[in-house]
């Protein structure tokens, strides 16, 4: 596969994204990421489990490095500059990668978003999902979403409540231009190791019994970041977020 130049994109990302804008200006070095990539890719090894590059703290010549390190899948959490970098991006980079929104979705950024992910991995609401799909099925697409589930039960995060979930859900799958795919969750940052398998073990099997339920396939679990990506594997993932730990 050819090599993208970092150089030449590092001119096209001042061009296109201010050099004062949130990680435009952090640097990134190509051998680190390939070496904490490989990491990563031997820890999970055993697993049937993908990576997605968060790089919302990091400008273009972020994510040209890690595609040049062999990374497909990217995470971006902000619709106005996640669009914007995006679209900077060299054409092989966007046709090649899959691009995945993982921040909270409001419902006016709707569009933007449908229009450049292929997955939505915040889908918290039967509010939410409705505007997608309207969204979607305008550009006559159907959009890979997950369901959000804020199963830790923390007051200052985003996500479904179980019995909410459960409610919503038959309402949820007869939309047209929505398919979802599975659940997502982030785990408390500073949980015990126990705690943090309560919680991943819990988002598998809610996801277990809302297949069984409703007589679904919901194959992708979305949980684990860079701090506890070993557990999350081991549990169940299917992605795992990963930032920090590739990119410093």
């Amino acid at each position: 596969m050819s090599q993208i130049s970092g150089q030449a994109d590092n001119h096209k990302t001042d061009e296109m994204i201010p050099s004062n804008q949130w990680g435009s200006d952090i640097e990134v070095e190509s051998g680190l990421v390939r070496q904490n990539l490989l990491e990563v890719e031997n820890d999970i090894a055993l697993y049937n489990t993908k990576i997605i590059a968060v790089t919302k703290y990091y400008g273009c010549d972020a994510i040209v490095k890690a595609y040049n390190a062999g990374v497909r899948n990217f995470g971006e959490s902000r619709a106005n500059e996640s669009v914007d970098k995006i679209q900077a991006l060299p054409e092989e980079i966007r046709q090649s990668s899959i691009f995945h929104f993982i921040g909270h979705l409001q419902t006016n950024k709707a569009e933007k978003v449908v229009k450049h992910f292929d997955y939505i991995h915040s889908v918290d609401s039967l509010k939410l999902a409705k505007v997608i799909s309207d969204v979607a099925c305008g550009l006559n697409k159907r959009e890979k979403v997950l369901l959000q589930v804020n199963n830790a039960n923390e007051i200052q995060k985003f996500g479904y409540d179980e019995v909410q979930l459960k409610e919503d859900m038959s309402e949820i799958l007869g939309l047209k231009g929505i398919e979802v795919v599975g659940l997502m969750n982030m785990a408390p940052f500073a949980a015990s190791e126990s705690e943090l398998r309560t919680v991943f073990s819990g988002l598998r099997r809610l996801r277990d019994e809302l297949q069984e339920d409703f007589r679904i396939s919901l194959p992708e679990l979305s949980m684990g970041m860079s701090n506890d990506y070993k557990i999350a594997v081991s549990e169940g993932a299917t992605f795992i977020r990963i930032g920090r730990k590739l990119f410093n």
